[in-house]
């Protein structure tokens, strides 16, 4: 039997092909791929936004665009590819999330046959005998499309996955945190095997290589069963807070629980909601075959929570802003791993670099380009609470370096003529961030300007969407005046000729 921290190790594999992580961008693929290479693996990423992926600064990883609703570009994402990994769904599409799902399916099975692909590997859900919420079906039903396909399928399925990012965790993170007394339905006495994300893995690197999984469909569970009301209270008591107090109420349905989620959680609304209304029912594993057939240490639900949260700590900093990294939380598990975020952008007709110079001069006696009453009145307030609103100034009137002050700003990452990311110093219930982003084009640089926010419970969700109208309005002014004073720049420097781009 292999321990807990060697799950992935592959010493039988007869070579080392290449391996294709389908939606590479989300929660399963943004750990499965770095785990993948680890095992000593060829990597293909794919993604609808290859941008996403760019930003996770995999070493050695072929990175490309696909996107399963248009089989045009499944081709190249499966030129000769051995394993894939299919890892999309599309509860966050909202209400026709289930028809997106199948025809994705269908797409990905035809394309993977066409490419010789040997095996595909999906993680499905665990499916309860009375299944009929749409989010469990549609994970069903796709499993059943790409069986029908001649590739052999080797799916997984797995109920609450323990590890940060994911959607069922943060949710009874956010509870655990903001939320002291709870008056719930009766979901939270139904019970689920919960799975370490570290386990999960193990399953996922191991199961292609291992011939008896073919075609199989296969439980992936932890040791425990346990109810969702005994996972918050062991998730309190690993995070050092209060077990909260669960009243359980018959006529207060998932349904119309789920409605109220918005203002109390900061994972995506349609997934938070497709989660809660499948706890309707007891999710029962069997996990005998898959242990057999890949033995590992599974961990308990209170080491994975453990586990979780050292994960988080041993977080490194990233060059820029990436979902749910704890420097962007301010180190504060309490702070939601998903942020909200509204952003607005402008093209200069002027180079990168005049536009670089425009941007790193933010803060100080420059101000912030535009609405700077807006700032101040706002600078005023964090003031008056006794925050350094009223803080000005910056090292340099022009350079800036990681760890410069501007303001009650910090810089916390900067890649010189592409990304400059700003730390919010200010007093808020929650994280935040801004950033720009600057990316040439023909006619010159496209600036784009993004604020996250990682709210803390009800009144950082409350302060954020108070905030979301100004924040969309000044965001699109100022790249409108970053952009006019970078054509500025460009005309004084070519002696009034128009810009160089």
């Amino acid at each position: 039997m292999t321990t807990h921290t060697q799950p992935d190790a592959v010493t039988d594999a007869p070579d080392r092909k290449l391996r294709l992580v389908f939606g590479a961008s989300g929660y399963i693929g943004t750990h499965l791929v770095p785990r993948l290479m680890a095992a000593g693996f060829s990597v293909r990423a794919a993604a609808r936004s290859p941008e996403v992926l760019q930003a996770r600064e995999w070493t050695g990883v072929e990175l490309v665009a696909a996107d399963a609703l248009k089989p045009e570009t499944l081709g190249a994402a499966l030129r000769d590819v051995d394993t894939a990994y299919y890892l999309v769904h599309s509860m966050a599409a909202g209400r026709d999330f289930g028809r997106i799902d199948l025809e994705a399916a269908s797409n990905f099975a035809a394309a993977a046959a066409a490419a010789g692909v040997r095996r595909i590997v999906y993680l499905g859900g665990l499916v309860p005998p009375s299944a009929d919420t749409e989010h469990i079906v549609s994970r069903e039903r796709t499993g059943d499309l790409l069986r029908e396909g001649i590739v052999p399928v080797t799916e997984i399925r797995a109920g609450i996955i323990v590890g940060p990012g994911s959607a069922a965790f943060e949710v009874m993170r956010d509870l655990v945190f903001h939320l002291p007394v709870m008056i719930t339905p009766r979901w939270v006495l139904a019970k689920s095997p919960p799975i370490a994300l570290e386990n999960l893995m193990g399953y996922l690197v191991r199961a292609p290589e291992v011939p008896a999984t073919e075609g199989r469909i296969l439980d992936a569970a932890g040791p425990e069963h346990l109810t969702y009301a005994e996972m918050m209270r062991i998730l309190a008591e690993e995070a050092g807070r209060r077990p909260p107090r669960i009243i359980p109420v018959p006529l207060l349905t998932p349904r119309l629980s789920s409605y109220w989620l918005r203002f109390v959680t900061a994972v995506p609304t349609p997934v938070a909601r497709a989660l809660i209304e499948g706890m309707r029912q007891d999710f029962i594993a069997d996990n005998t075959e898959i242990h057999r057939l890949m033995p590992q240490e599974l961990l308990d639900f209170r080491a994975a929570v453990r586990a979780a949260f050292e994960a988080e700590r041993r977080h490194e900093i990233a060059a820029r802003w990436t979902e749910g990294a704890f420097a962007f939380r301010d180190y504060r598990p309490d702070y939601a791993y998903y942020a909200k975020r509204a952003s607005g952008e402008a093209v200069a007709k002027a180079s990168v670099e005049d536009a670089w110079k425009v941007v790193t001069s933010i803060g100080g006696g420059n101000r912030y380009f535009y609405m700077n009453t807006l700032w101040k009145i706002r600078e005023i307030l964090d003031w008056m609470v006794g925050g350094a609103g009223l803080s000005y100034g910056r090292r340099d009137p022009e350079e800036l370096r990681v760890g410069d002050t501007v303001d009650s700003w910090r810089v916390i990452a900067m890649e010189p003529g592409r990304r400059l990311t700003l730390f919010f110093g200010m007093r808020a219930p929650g994280s935040g961030v801004l950033e720009f982003e600057l990316v040439p084009e023909d006619t010159g640089t496209r600036i784009r300007a993004t604020a996250y926010w990682h709210p803390a419970g009800v009144w950082g969700l409350l302060y954020w969407y108070a905030l979301v109208p100004a924040h969309l309005f000044i965001f699109a002014g100022m790249t409108r005046a970053i952009a006019r004073r970078a054509e500025a720049l460009a005309r004084s420097r070519n002696g009034g000729t128009g810009p160089d781009v």
